[in-house]
C-alpha cells in the first residue's frame, strides 16, 4: 500500500484503497470497520432491537439512540382516556369466527338482531358541501382518489356549518390528523375569521405536512405528537391559555382512536377543567345559608363561563375491526340490551363484512392476484381481510355474501349507536348520518354531536 493511504486491498479493483485512514490507524474508516468485526461484537440494541450496535460502545449509543425515552410533554398522562381499568371484563383468548360452529354463529346473529330492535336502521343522509373547496372540486389536475378524498372534507365541512361550528374564537382539535389536510380546508374556510387555533393530534412522525405552510396571522396552528390515549388536553399550554371553546373533528379516525378522542372531549377535558375552577368554600354561619346558596350558584355559573365548553364533535367513522372492548365507550350500552365483552369481540370483526364483502373465496383466486394489483387504488382504511379471520370459506353454504354484508353494517351501527348513546349520557345532541356515498366511500358514516340545552344550562353527571 501507498504510505499514508489505508492498507485496505479493494479485490474488485485489484489496487489498495486510496482513501486516508485517520492518525495511527492502518485502514479507512469504511475498510477498519470491516476488518475489525471478527474482533468486535455486535449485539442488539436493549432500545430497538431491529438494529445492532457494537458492544464495546452500547453506553455511547444509548445516549444518542433514536429508540431512547424523550422526556414526555406536559399534556401527557399515562392511560388518561384508556378507559377500563379492570381486566377481569376482558376475554382472555379470543376464538377466530372461522372456529365457530353453525349454531354458535346464528346465535350470536340472534343477540345482534334483538339488540339492535327499536334502532333507526337507515340513517339519514347529509351529503354536503362547502364554497372552499370548489375549486379544488372542479381542478381537472386532480385524479379520482384526490377528489374522492375532496367530496368527503367538503362535506364534512358542510356539517360544521350546519351545526355553526365554524365561526371565530375556536379551538379547532383534529384528530389523527395525519398530514392536516382537513384543518387545511377548516382554516381556509375561516379567512375572515379571528382568534381561531388549531391543534394537530397525530402520534406518528408524518412527511408531507400542509400545517407548516399556513402563514395566515390570524390562526395559529400547534401540532402534537401524541397518542390520543395519553392526551389532557387541558395541560396543552395554548388551551389552558385561551381557553377557546373546543371543537373536536377528524377524518377516518380509526376503531378505538374515535372512542379516545371522545373521552378525550368529553371526560378528561371537562373534568380537568372543571377541576381547575373549583374552590374551596369559605366557612359561613348557620344564618349565611341563603347567601352561601346565593353565592354558591353565582360561582357556578362563573365557572361554566370561565371553562369553555367541547361546542362540537364532528368524526367521520371507519375501522370498526379496529374497536377494542377496553377503550370503548358504549360499554354500558351494550350491557344494557344484555351483551358483554365476548359479544363486542365477535361484532367488531364481523363488522368488516360491511365493507369487504366477503367476496374473496377459493373459487376466485385469479381476483384476488387482480385485487392485489391494485392495491394503490383502494380508498384509505378499505382493505381485504384475511380468509382465516373472514372465515370465507366455513361461512360458505351458511350466509350468502349479501347477508354477511347486512349483519356487517348492523354490527357497525350497533357499535356506532353506543357511542351516540355515550355522549347523550353526557350531555350532548348526538346524531348519526350518512356523509357521502358508498361509492366514495363505504365507510361514510359521519358521528356529530352539540351540547344539548342541558348540558349549557347545568353541569353533566
Amino acid at each position: 500500500p501507498v504510505p499514508g493511504r489505508c492498507a485496505y486491498f479493494v479485490e474488485r479493483k485489484k489496487r489498495f484503497c486510496k482513501m486516508i485512514p485517520a492518525p495511527g490507524r492502518r485502514f479507512c474508516g469504511e475498510h477498519g470497520q470491516q476488518e475489525e468485526e471478527n474482533d468486535r461484537k455486535r449485539i442488539p440494541c436493549p432500545l430497538d432491537p431491529k438494529h445492532t450496535v457494537y458492544e464495546d460502545q452500547l453506553q455511547k449509543h444509548l445516549k444518542k439512540c433514536n429508540s431512547r425515552e424523550k422526556p414526555k410533554p406536559v399534556y401527557f398522562v399515562q392511560d388518561i382516556n384508556a378507559g377500563l381499568k379492570d381486566v377481569a371484563e376482558i376475554p382472555e383468548k379470543q376464538v377466530p369466527l372461522s372456529s365457530l360452529s353453525k349454531e354458535e354463529l346464528e346465535n350470536l346473529i340472534i343477540k345482534l338482531k334483538k339488540a339492535s330492535n327499536g334502532l333507526e336502521l337507515h340513517l339519514k343522509e347529509q351529503i354536503l358541501s362547502h364554497q372552499a373547496l370548489q375549486e379544488a372540486l372542479n381542478d381537472p389536475k386532480n385524479g379520482e382518489s384526490a377528489f374522492k378524498h375532496l367530496k368527503q372534507q367538503a362535506s364534512i365541512l358542510g356539517n360544521m356549518e350546519k351545526l355553526h361550528l365554524l365561526g371565530p374564537g375556536r379551538c379547532f382539535v383534529e384528530f389523527g390528523a395525519g398530514r392536516g389536510k382537513l384543518s387545511h380546508w377548516v382554516d381556509a374556510a375561516l379567512q375572515n375569521v379571528e382568534n381561531v387555533q388549531f391543534l394537530l393530534v397525530e402520534r406518528a412522525t408524518t412527511r408531507f405536512k400542509v400545517d407548516g405552510k399556513h402563514k395566515r396571522k390570524d390562526s395559529v396552528f400547534e401540532r402534537l405528537q401524541v397518542d390520543i390515549q395519553h392526551l389532557c388536553l387541558n395541560k396543552v399550554p395554548i388551551v389552558e391559555k385561551k381557553k377557546l371553546p373546543v371543537v373536536g373533528f377528524g377524518k377516518h379516525l380509526c376503531g378505538a382512536a374515535t372512542d379516545l378522542a371522545l373521552r378525550c372531549l368529553v371526560e378528561s377535558y371537562t373534568t380537568c377543567c372543571d377541576g381547575e375552577n373549583e374552590e374551596p368554600a369559605p366557612k359561613r354561619s348557620r344564618n349565611d345559608k341563603t347567601e352561601v346558596a346565593s353565592n354558591n350558584s353565582a360561582d357556578s355559573q362563573s365557572n361554566r363561563e370561565d371553562c369553555k365548553p367541547v361546542v362540537g364533535i364532528v368524526i367521520a367513522l371507519c375501522c370498526h375491526h379496529k374497536c377494542d372492548w377496553t377503550h370503548y365507550v358504549g360499554r354500558e350500552f351494550f350491557k344494557s340490551v344484555g351483551l358483554g365483552p365476548v359479544e363486542f369481540n365477535y361484532f367488531q370483526r364481523m363488522s368488516s363484512w360491511a365493507t369487504c364483502g366477503m367476496q374473496e373465496t377459493s373459487s376466485k383466486a385469479s381476483a384476488r392476484q387482480e385485487s392485489e394489483d391494485q392495491t394503490n387504488d383502494i380508498e384509505e382504511h378499505e382493505q381485504t381481510f384475511s380468509k382465516t379471520e373472514s372465515g370465507s370459506d366455513t361461512l360458505q353454504g351458511i350466509l350468502t355474501v349479501e347477508e354477511r354484508k347486512e349483519i356487517g353494517c348492523l354490527c357497525k351501527l350497533l357499535i356506532d349507536h353506543g357511542r351516540s348513546e355515550y355522549l347523550q349520557q353526557r350531555g350532548y345532541k348526538a346524531a348519526l348520518q350518512y356523509y357521502t356515498e358508498s361509492a366514495v366511500s363505504l365507510e361514510n358514516v359521519l358521528l356529530t354531536a352539540i351540547p344539548s340545552p342541558s348540558l349549557i344550562s347545568e353541569p353533566a353527571t
